[in-house]
C-alpha cells in the first residue's frame, strides 16, 4: 500500500475541466482522492508544502525512443523512465525503432514488463505498422494491441506505399488506436543532412526540401478521409503542413499532429558551425516555419508537444555532418524549454502549455492520464515556473548526452514527479 501524499498550498492546474486556484491535493492508494482546500491530513501522510508552486497531471510524452532492445548503451526502458520522471513526464509512448522492431505481442509485452521493472514514467510501448518496418505487410495490430500497444508507428521510416497506409489506417480503426506517421517522401529527403535553404547551400550540404514532408502529409489526410482512420503526424516542421492540417481538421478528417520542442525554438542557423547537436529529422527549418508552428500550436491546429526524444552514444555524433545520426534527447528539458519559449515568450498560457502536454496527448493516444479528477491514478507533476537553471548534459539521468541546448538558460524545473501515488523523482534530492 502506498503512503498518501498530501500536497499542500500549491497552485493547482487541470486543464482538462479548466480549473486553475490554489488548493491541496490528496493521494490515497495510488488514486487521485481529493483536490480542493482545507483537506484533512491521513495518518501517516507525507506532506508536502507546495505553496509557490504549481501541481498539475503529469506530462504526457507521445512520441520517444528508448532502444531498448538492441543499443541499451544509448539508452534503456529504466533510464529512460528515469528522465521522463526527471523532466516531469507520468508517461512516455516508446517508438519501435528498436532491434529487434517491437511488431510482435512478445516485443510489446518485453516493453510493458521493463516499464513496470523501472518504476519511474509509465512506458507505453507503439507497435509497428510492418513487419521489422519494411513497409511490405501488415504486423500484427491485434495481438500487440492485446498485450499493451497503444498506437501503431513506422517511425523512423516513412510508410512509403500508400495502399500498406490505407490498410493500416483501416486495420487500426477496428482497434481504435491511431496510426502515427513520420512524414518523409523519401527519394526527395534522400542523402539530405539539414534543411535545403539558404545556410544549406551557405554550408555545402545537401537539403531536405519542405516538400518532401508536406506530400505525406497531404496524402496521409487523404488517406485517413478515405479510410475513416485517425492518422496521428509526427513531428511536424513546415507551414505547409501546418495549412494541409488546417484545412484537413476543417474537413472533419481524423487527423492531429504534434511538435517538438526543439522545432519551437531553433532554426536551421543552428547547423551553421556543422553541430552535428542541431542535426534531426525533420530537419530545423527557417523562422518563417517556426512562427507558423507556434501559431499553430496556440490554434489546436498542432494538438500537442512531445519530445521525439532520440538517443545517440557521444562518438557516433562526433562525426562529419553528414556521416553523424539525425536526432536530440529531449526528455529533460522539453517543458523547461516549452515554458521559457513559449510562455514567458507569451505565445501561449501556463494552462494551455500543460494541456498541450498533458491533457491532449493522453487524449490522442487513449492514455489514463491528463487529468486531477477524482478516481484518477495518481499521475501528478509539480513544477516551479521561477527555477532557473542552466542545461548540462552531464547531469542527465538519460544515458545520452546530444542535446543543442548545453549551456542554455532556461527558466522552469520539476520539483516533484509522481507516479501512481510514489514519487519517482524529488528535485531537492536529485
Amino acid at each position: 500500500m502506498t503512503r498518501p501524499i498530501l500536497l499542500r498550498g500549491g497552485r493547482v492546474i487541470d486543464p482538462s475541466r479548466g480549473f486553475d486556484e490554489t488548493a491541496d491535493v490528496l493521494l490515497q492508494d495510488g488514486k487521485v482522492a481529493a483536490v480542493g482546500t482545507g483537506l484533512g491530513t491521513p495518518d501517516g501522510a507525507d506532506v508536502r508544502d507546495v505553496s509557490g508552486l504549481v501541481v498539475a497531471p503529469g506530462l504526457v510524452d507521445i512520441h520517444v525512443h528508448l532502444r531498448e532492445p538492441g543499443n541499451e548503451d544509448e539508452e534503456t526502458v529504466a533510464s529512460g523512465a528515469r528522465a521522463a520522471a526527471a523532466g516531469g513526464f507520468t508517461a512516455v509512448c516508446a517508438m519501435p525503432n528498436t532491434d529487434p522492431v517491437t511488431d510482435n505481442q512478445a516485443a510489446v509485452g518485453f516493453i510493458v514488463r521493463q516499464s513496470l521493472r523501472a518504476g519511474g514514467a509509465r512506458v507505453h510501448p507503439i507497435g509497428a505498422i510492418s513487419v521489422g518496418q519494411r513497409g511490405e505487410r501488415l504486423a500484427e495490430f491485434g495481438e500487440m494491441v492485446g498485450a499493451g500497444a497503444v498506437a501503431v508507428s513506422d517511425d523512423g521510416r516513412p510508410v512509403v506505399s500508400g495502399h500498406l497506409m490505407r490498410t493500416a489506417l483501416e486495420y487500426a480503426r477496428t482497434f481504435g488506436i491511431p496510426v502515427a506517421d513520420h512524414c518523409e517522401e523519401p527519394t526527395l529527403a534522400a542523402g539530405g543532412a539539414m534543411h535545403e535553404g539558404l545556410v544549406a547551400t551557405r554550408l555545402g550540404l545537401k537539403g531536405i526540401p519542405a516538400a518532401a514532408e508536406e506530400i505525406m502529409v497531404a496524402r496521409d489526410i487523404l488517406l485517413a478521409e478515405l479510410s475513416g482512420g485517425h492518422v496521428h503526424l509526427c513531428h511536424m516542421s513546415t507551414r505547409g503542413s501546418v495549412e494541409l492540417i488546417r484545412r484537413g481538421k476543417e474537413r472533419g478528417i481524423g487527423v492531429t499532429a504534434e511538435v517538438t520542442p526543439h522545432h519551437l525554438s531553433l532554426t536551421d542557423k543552428a547547423c551553421e558551425t556543422y553541430d552535428t547537436h542541431a542535426k534531426m529529422n525533420p530537419p530545423l527549418r527557417e523562422a518563417a516555419d517556426v512562427a507558423a508552428l507556434r501559431a499553430a500550436l496556440q490554434e489546436g491546429v498542432i494538438d500537442c508537444i512531445a519530445s521525439d526524444h532520440a538517443p545517440h552514444a557521444y562518438d557516433e555524433k562526433e562525426a562529419a555532418f553528414d556521416d553523424a545520426p539525425f536526432g536530440i534527447v529531449g526528455l529533460e528539458t522539453a517543458w523547461a524549454l516549452a515554458h521559457t519559449e513559449l510562455v514567458l515568450g507569451s505565445v501561449l498560457s501556463l494552462t494551455e502549455l500543460l494541456h498541450r502536454m498533458s491533457t491532449a496527448p493522453a487524449k490522442i493516444f487513449h492514455l489514463d492520464g491528463g487529468t486531477l479528477q477524482a478516481g484518477v491514478p495518481a499521475d501528478v507533476c509539480v513544477l516551479d515556473p521561477g527555477f532557473k537553471w542552466r542545461v548540462d548534459p552531464a547531469r542527465f539521468h538519460s544515458k545520452s548526452r546530444n542535446t543543442p541546448f548545453t549551456g542554455r538558460d532556461l527558466t522552469g524545473a520539476v520539483a516533484l514527479t509522481i507516479v501512481g501515488g510514489v514519487t519517482v523523482h524529488d528535485r531537492a534530492a536529485d
